[in-house]
């Protein structure tokens, strides 16, 4: 069966290497966002991007974060990930640096963006911070997944896990209902 899944990502750094992952066709994924209809809703300000990306993820079971080099640093990359937990979608990385861009080069890897994020087990509740307060939180890096494909095959590691990366971000969220 294939899943509903939101891109999360740097637009300007990692655009063309999503429009890679979309086209592996494995799982159905939100329709691209032209760079003009971005810019239009990105001029409507902060409340007006929230909302598209709320309306954007209402339907999906899963986020998934496409990492290049800038993507943990990103407000709404921090954003996504933050309401697809409270909204009970899985979320799951997949490192996208060693893809070509359209220039045919590759970048750094980046962070990974779940570090920036803690969640209470008892409440369920996420924070955005980096260590935890007391036992009952754990770093939401610590619960799902970062995938890492090989560098030598990337796109094809990818094609190959991505339906399996999906369900098992969905199958670790329904663990902290």
């Amino acid at each position: 069966m294939k899943r509903q899944v939101f891109y999360s990502f740097h637009y300007s750094n990692d655009c063309w290497r999503t429009q890679i992952i979309r086209n592996i066709g494995a799982i159905e994924g939100n329709t691209p966002v032209n760079a003009s209809a971005w810019e239009e809703v990105k001029r409507k300000g902060s409340t007006a991007i929230e909302n598209w990306i709320d309306n954007n993820m209402r339907y999906r079971s899963c986020v998934i974060v496409l990492v290049g080099s800038e993507t943990a640093s990103r407000p709404w990359v921090q954003y996504e990930i933050e309401y697809a937990w409270k909204t009970g979608k899985g979320i799951v990385c997949i490192d996208i640096h060693f893809l070509k861009n359209q220039y045919g080069e590759t970048c750094s890897q980046g962070e990974n963006p779940l570090s920036k994020f803690c969640i209470d087990k008892t409440y369920n509740f996420i924070a955005k911070r980096e260590n935890t307060v007391d036992s009952n939180e754990i770093r939401l890096s610590n619960i799902c997944k970062f995938y890492h494909p090989s560098a030598s095959n990337t796109y094809n590691d990818i094609a190959n896990n991505i339906e399996s990366l999906v369900e098992d971000a969905i199958n670790i969220r329904k663990q902290y209902p």
